[in-house]
């Protein structure tokens, strides 16, 4: 049998040892493909050889490719992003934003555990580009967010015998960096109310209160709300894509709901309704003239709206709640904490946990339990005092 590694004599009289295999064929044109190897030792040669042709009889060899991670994205992403939203979208491809940027010119199986880790340290030093000052840290939950669909994405690529191993799964992700929320108390909440009641855009802020999301307060229609019946209806969402705003479905089916209105959101909603009416007048032929102008609207007539009628931005409307802040000399939390205070005073008074899922449009009451109702010192000091009344001795006995 003639040997399969044939020796090459170069001009210079140095020899090489070069060997021929088959790797399939073209998943295009069929085509047979073969590769070739060349070593200046026949027994690395031969080595070589031997490894392929084992891994050829086991299913697992991987031809090499010139596919760049960037390149395999791409691919990779057509796939995993397909039916869904478009916010989804750009969260995936947010999230590889500095894979891209590190590592995206390498070839997809050049990749190794120390260039993902180097990956890690950037972003975890330096790797903010907006969101924020540019150069900074980012926090551990973009880095672990980073890491997880990087796996995912790695380990499609050797379920597609385009690698031979999954690197990221050997990297650890940092640990999580979150601070415990801490929501208003009842005294805080009425505070803040107590100011914005005199605010053009009391009715929001209260809906904000409601636990409502802040998409679903800006899109919110008047058809939407029923003032007769007391209910509001989540219909759709204002959201931010990209810098855009979109209006689309509730975030979920479970996010899909009616719900019931209190007398004072009902009263504020009504005069809200008539204030609009109001500024209708008033500004003429001007009222809701910038619509054409939105590129998203289509229709219907939103509550959270400026004096002319236009639909407010969301970030605008982050931003104008901690304007609210300031004059009532309130601890600082975010828009989306409000929401947090909500499910956890409804849980402090007694409110069944199924109820509040239900409320929030959670699709599973111990998802809201664990992230968005939270224990105070007040309920550790309420935890004290059953526990003494559990442990008294009565000593008369």
């Amino acid at each position: 049998m003639a040997d399969p590694i044939k020796t090459i004599t170069l001009k210079d009289g140095t020899k090489r040892y070069r060997f021929v295999v088959d790797i399939g064929r073209d998943p295009v044109t069929g085509k047979r493909q073969q590769k070739t190897y060349t070593f200046d030792k026949k027994g690395e040669a031969g080595k070589e050889r031997d490894r392929i042709r084992h891994q050829s009889n086991e299913g697992t060899y991987v031809k090499p490719s010139e596919e760049t991670l960037s390149e395999y994205l791409d691919g990779y992403l057509k796939g995993a992003t397909r039916g869904k939203e478009e916010s989804t979208k750009s969260n995936y491809q947010h999230a590889f934003r500095c894979v891209r940027e590190r590592l995206g010119h390498r070839k997809v199986q050049s990749l190794t555990k120390r260039d993902i880790e180097e990956l890690v340290d950037f972003m975890l030093a330096s790797g903010r580009k907006r969101g924020g000052k540019a150069g900074t840290p980012l926090k551990a939950r973009s880095v672990q967010l980073m890491l997880g669909r990087l796996t995912a994405a790695l380990e499609m690529a050797v379920l597609e015998g385009k690698l031979v191993r999954n690197v990221a799964k050997l990297v650890d992700p940092p640990p999580s960096d979150q601070e415990e929320r801490e929501p208003w108390s009842r005294e805080e909440v009425h505070i803040f109310l107590k100011v914005a009641q005199d605010d053009r855009l009391h009715a929001a802020w209260r809906l904000s209160l409601y636990g409502l999301r802040r998409a679903e307060v800006l899109g919110l229609r008047w058809e939407d709300i029923d003032l007769k019946a007391k209910t509001l209806t989540v219909a759709q969402t204002r959201v931010l894509v990209d810098y855009q705003v979109i209006v689309k479905g509730p975030k979920s089916d479970n996010s899909k709901r009616k719900l019931p209105l209190d007398d004072e959101l009902v009263a504020a909603l009504t005069a809200l309704r008539k204030k609009q009416s109001k500024e209708s007048e008033d500004a003429g032929d001007a009222y809701r003239a910038e619509l054409d102008a939105l590129g998203w609207y289509d229709g219907g007539e939103y509550v959270v709206i400026d004096e002319v009628g236009t639909p407010v931005h969301p970030e605008w409307y982050s931003d104008e709640f901690g304007r609210i802040l300031r004059p009532a000399g309130l601890r600082r939390i975010t828009l989306h904490d409000s929401r947090h205070t909500t499910l956890t005073l409804m849980e402090h008074a007694g409110v069944p946990i199924s109820v509040i899922s239900k409320w929030a449009g959670h699709y599973d009451p111990s998802f809201t339990y664990k992230k968005y109702v939270h224990a105070s010192d007040e309920d550790l000091a309420q935890g004290a005092e059953t526990l003494a009344q559990v442990y008294k001795i009565d000593k008369a006995v």
